[in-house]
């Protein structure tokens, strides 16, 4: 089943656009936040794994790459929901096929699932 949104589409499809900028810009700054990391724990000589004082670079960087990881896989399920609105497929259940609420999608635009499918899924 396809859905036929017309300009709804369209909207969706910025929406995302949007979102996806967001995402992307976010992780470049994750990746050169690591990369400061990085540096930082090859240009020191302290051990900071066993410094009471604050945080670790160690955890600093475990962090930032959480936080990465996260940011990809959020720009991934973008993708995938850009690809649904072009092939006319964004907004429909990707369980039981029927309309995904306007509700649902405007607070998760990436959203694969109705609500009660994702209730099951849970």
């Amino acid at each position: 089943m396809r859905s036929d949104v017309g300009p709804g589409r369209q909207r969706a499809r910025r929406a995302l656009d949007r979102l996806a900028a967001e995402a992307q810009e976010r992780l470049r700054d994750l990746e050169t936040q690591a990369r400061d990391i990085a540096e930082a724990r090859r240009d020191s000589n302290v051990d900071d794994e066993h410094d009471p004082e604050g945080s670790t670079i160690a955890f600093d960087h475990a962090q930032t790459a959480a936080l990465a990881r996260d940011a990809a896989q959020r720009l991934a399920e973008i993708d995938a929901a850009r690809e649904r609105v072009d092939d006319g497929t964004y907004g429909l259940c990707a369980s039981c096929g029927r309309p995904i609420g306007a509700g649902r999608l405007e607070a998760r635009p990436t959203a694969l699932l109705c609500v009660d499918c994702q209730r099951l899924a849970s």
